[in-house]
């Protein structure tokens, strides 16, 4: 079994400050654009701080109630308040805390191999807490955050005039979007005890691939975004149509009830818009690789479009530079995925798995390892 660490200890309490100050910045973000008359923009940023933090409570009230069952009522009535003023992430975050710090610094190494064992039960209860709160901040990442991300830089593509707060918005973006990606696969390596350990080089790869491709994909619906709202919901729509009954042909089984299981399927159909998610421990060399691909034919066809539709917006300069960044961050970010899936996934874990994107599958129900929030991911 993994250990939790005081490196994991510090990343846990960076995660908690950072999930406060992004929580800041985006109500400093909507005042501004309050302030300044632009209410359709403060509207939008609030809207989806309240998406995302309904579904996300939801969630994790759910997954309380599924833990403790009937046996802690009480405490569930008390859990129940707290997640419906929206404070649900913080219990979560002191569960963690409490449990992390005993891991990482009161508990001594034991070579019982046992969860009966006290050290090992409190490591297990540690990582199952971080493992909940990355895939709540997961849940979050791409209901909040990226969407977010990209109705900042559509701002900035529309007025000229730029402020420092909507650099800081950015800034927070990139850097929820990274610590939820990487976390989330530090957690998982943690959880499923056949994969190997999510050291510093896979960490990067990985955090580059997933951030390149994000930001490419972002700065493409953006440029579409100005050229044509309609045409940009549209696309986004139909992306999220696709993903959905991708989600529903897979025949996810994460919740344990029908009503959370299809919340869960949309929202990992929100996920597949902007990035590849797989749902299934299941070999995804065919599907990711359609999935880029097609994710690279619509980048360079919206370029296309602007050529033909609107050549007088080439010539400006903020299309040559979103432009460079876009096909550069296409480009460098399907690089480092090849690498990452080459030299650092944990082929070792199942090996007819190659490119699978391994964030909630194992490879099946005999050799599954009941641990934490992934023993629900298949059945």
């Amino acid at each position: 079994m993994m250990k939790f660490t005081k490196q994991n200890f510090g990343f846990l309490v960076a995660g908690i400050i950072i999930y406060i100050v992004d929580v800041g910045v985006d109500f400093w973000v909507a005042s501004k654009y309050f302030c300044q008359g632009q209410y359709s923009w403060s509207i939008l940023i609030l809207c989806f701080r309240c998406l995302s933090s309904l579904i996300t409570q939801r969630f994790s009230y759910e997954w309380f109630k599924n833990d403790w069952e009937v046996t802690d009522t009480g405490k569930l009535k008390w859990i129940f308040l707290v997640h419906l003023f929206q404070c649900g992430i913080f219990i979560r975050y002191w569960f963690a805390l409490k449990y992390g710090c005993l891991a990482a610094f009161k508990q001594k190494s034991s070579g019982d191999a046992s969860e009966t064992d006290p050290s090992n039960f409190i490591q297990k209860q540690a990582i199952d807490a971080v493992t909940d709160i990355n895939m709540l901040r997961v849940f979050k990442t791409f209901l909040e955050t990226t969407p977010q991300l990209f109705v900042q830089i559509y701002v900035l593509m529309v007025h000229d005039k730029t402020n420092f707060y909507q650099y800081a918005a950015i800034f927070m973006s990139f850097c929820g979007i990274s610590c939820s990606v990487v976390d989330y696969q530090v957690s998982l390596r943690k959880a499923l005890p056949d994969k190997g350990e999510f050291r510093g080089p896979s960490k990067f790869t990985y955090l580059f691939y997933k951030l390149l491709t994000i930001t490419s994909w972002v700065l493409s619906i953006s440029l579409i975004t100005l050229l044509s709202v309609k045409i940009s919901v549209i696309l986004l729509i139909f992306h999220w149509v696709c993903g959905f009954t991708w989600t529903l042909k897979q025949c996810t089984t994460f919740c344990k009830s029908k009503k959370m299981e299809y919340l869960y399927r949309i929202v990992v159909g929100i996920i597949l818009i902007f990035t590849f998610f797989n749902i299934k421990g299941r070999r995804t060399k065919v599907c990711i690789s359609i999935y880029y691909a097609t994710h690279s034919v619509v980048t360079l066809g919206i370029l296309f479009v602007y050529m033909f539709w609107k050549p007088a917006l080439v010539e400006e300069i903020y299309f040559t530079v979103f432009s460079i960044i876009t096909i550069f961050s296409l480009v460098l970010g399907i690089a480092f995925l090849v690498v990452y899936y080459r030299h650092f996934h944990p082929t070792t874990y199942c090996r007819s798995w190659a490119y699978s994107d391994e964030v909630d599958g194992v490879a099946g129900e005999k050799d599954r390892v009941k641990t934490g929030r992934f023993q629900n991911f298949l059945m």
